[in-house]
């Protein structure tokens, strides 16, 4: 921030614009390891953001300066709640990245029977059937749950 609080500097803007492109890229990426990354550097591009976003002053300590002098202590608050939740999510990602790893060897992320399904029609140029809707209630097997699976009662007959 600039002296007397004139706003932010060209520098943090272009470091924001940075953090964010840079965490939009390897978001998009298919290996856990990168889209790791990408949520870390995403979210320190969204936290240095927020906090460009307030007024820069004094420290808001009653006593220190003049009341119209702090700075917005809202803003560090969200900035601190942020970090919490993007540290949050990076632990949970970092343990699904092992967890995978683990599993199969490599932390990347498959495609699945319907990503391949969807290829193999865009390739045919073939478009699924559209659900038009219309269809009641009870209707429509996109929305109705299956009745539950009957249990056997076993030796009940015997018993009674």
């Amino acid at each position: 921030m600039r002296e007397g609080g004139a706003g932010p500097t060209l520098v943090l803007v272009l470091a924001v614009g940075v953090l964010a492109a840079t965490g939009v890229i390897l978001l998009l990426e298919r290996s856990l390891t990168r889209i790791l990354l990408g949520v870390i550097l995403l979210g320190n591009g969204v936290n240095l953001l927020i906090l460009l976003g307030g007024r820069s002053g004094a420290a808001p300590v009653v006593g220190t300066a003049e009341v119209a002098e702090f700075s917005d202590p809202l803003v560090q608050a969200m900035v601190l709640t942020a970090i919490v939740i993007t540290f949050g999510l990076t632990a949970f990602l970092a343990a699904v990245a092992y967890r995978s790893w683990y599993l199969g060897g490599d932390d990347e992320v498959q495609d699945d029977l319907e990503d391949r399904q969807i290829v193999q029609l865009a390739e045919r140029n073939e478009v699924l059937d559209a659900d038009l809707g219309g269809e009641g209630p009870n209707d429509d097997p996109e929305q109705v749950d299956p009745e539950p699976a009957r249990r056997r009662l076993r030796g009940r007959g015997a018993r009674q």
